[in-house]
């Protein structure tokens, strides 16, 4: 059972540093690109799309499988390993801290931005990709290398 749940950890904790590096390496910089109306509004869309089942399992996964995989006693796990599964579950609970408390907030404030009346600045794109982008990717940098790091430590855990 051990070794299940640390396989899940390595699993869910890898595919979400994928689905964050994609984001960081290849989403965001197309984005950028994009005039302020477009990027405004497919930031709304990927939004609207990407909090469903798939991508919430994962990410509960990203904390449930490693803190599993830390409390269940195994016979024979080293006092590193140990530590490596503690800190990459530090890291993955981190990565999330990070997620609810600063890219949620500015994702919920891009959506309501969409309700604002027409002549609202409110609703003006460039005033909401200033308050949004430049604060959403420096949270993004933050989580993503968190969650690079519990995917490694979870890794290191799993290979000793």
């Amino acid at each position: 059972m051990a070794t299940l749940l640390l396989a899940l950890a390595v699993g869910s904790t890898g595919l979400y540093a994928g689905f964050l590096l994609i984001f960081q390496t290849g989403i965001m910089p197309a984005l950028a690109r994009l005039a302020d109306p477009e990027f405004v509004t497919a930031m709304r869309r990927i939004n609207e799309r990407v909090p469903r089942a798939v991508f919430l399992t994962v990410f509960l996964g990203v904390a449930a499988f490693p803190a599993a995989a830390f409390l269940v006693p195994v016979d024979g796990r080293t006092d590193t390993q140990k530590w490596l599964v503690l800190a990459g579950l530090v890291a993955a609970v981190l990565n999330h801290a990070v997620t609810i408390g600063g890219n949620v907030p500015l994702n919920t404030a891009l959506a309501a931005s969409e309700k604002a009346p027409a002549g609202d600045p409110a609703g003006d794109p460039s005033a909401v990709r200033a308050a949004f982008e430049r604060r959403w990717n420096g949270f993004h940098r933050v989580r993503t290398a968190l969650i690079v790091l519990a995917f490694g430590l979870l890794t290191a855990a799993a290979v000793l």
